[in-house]
């Protein structure tokens, strides 16, 4: 192997130096990526998150540039094998490693944009259909709790009623306003059958 090296021209082997470096310092981070391991990306992806701003367009980072540099390096030596000149070699392993940033960072730019804030929203509760979990005093005389759905997940959230009769366990209830505090104010879903 080293006879194959020293056979090499000083640009082909900066190439697979360069190439191996990446290569290794690429799986080293996608192992650490895929167990859940921290890298210290340039630009403060936790503060955005923490922020509730989610996580910008972010092209220079520490996987990026290792990925510009991997993907550099192969496309340069591919077209080194191809016969290629220097400048040629050059501007393509640029080209390749520039669009493997771009394509990386619009990937996990898509995939944050998927994942959702986890920060309730209880306007989202508005017209939707649900159960009395702990009976809801009428004319607001007593908070009870129910269980609905918003935002995909089932909550048990506060709520009152201006109905004339108290809402039991097991009830079907909707929800007709938000006050200002958060608290949800219910009705029986079917008020005719509860008249009859």
């Amino acid at each position: 192997m080293m006879e194959w090296f020293q056979e090499l021209s000083a640009f082909e082997k900066t190439y697979w130096i360069l190439t191996f470096i990446s290569t290794f310092m690429f799986l080293i981070v996608l192992i650490t990526t895929i167990i859940g391991a921290e890298t210290d990306d340039i630009g403060d992806v936790d503060a955005e998150i923490d922020a509730d701003t989610g996580v910008g367009f972010q092209f220079f980072t520490l996987k990026n540039l290792v990925a510009f540099f991997a993907i550099f390096g192969w496309s340069g030596i591919s077209s080194i094998n191809s016969g290629n000149s220097k400048p040629t070699t050059v501007l393509i392993s640029i080209f390749c490693g520039l669009l493997m940033m771009f394509v990386m960072a619009s990937l996990f730019y898509y995939i944050s944009k998927l994942s959702s804030s986890g920060t309730l929203k209880m306007h989202n509760a508005l017209n939707a259909v649900g159960e009395v979990y702990l009976t809801v005093g009428a004319n607001r005389t007593r908070a009870g709790k129910i269980q609905i759905k918003i935002q995909g997940a089932l909550r048990e959230l506060d709520a009152l009623t201006d109905y004339e009769t108290d809402l039991k366990q097991g009830q079907i209830i909707v929800v007709t306003e938000v006050t200002k505090n958060g608290t949800l104010i219910i009705e029986p879903q079917n008020k005719t059958k509860l008249l009859c």
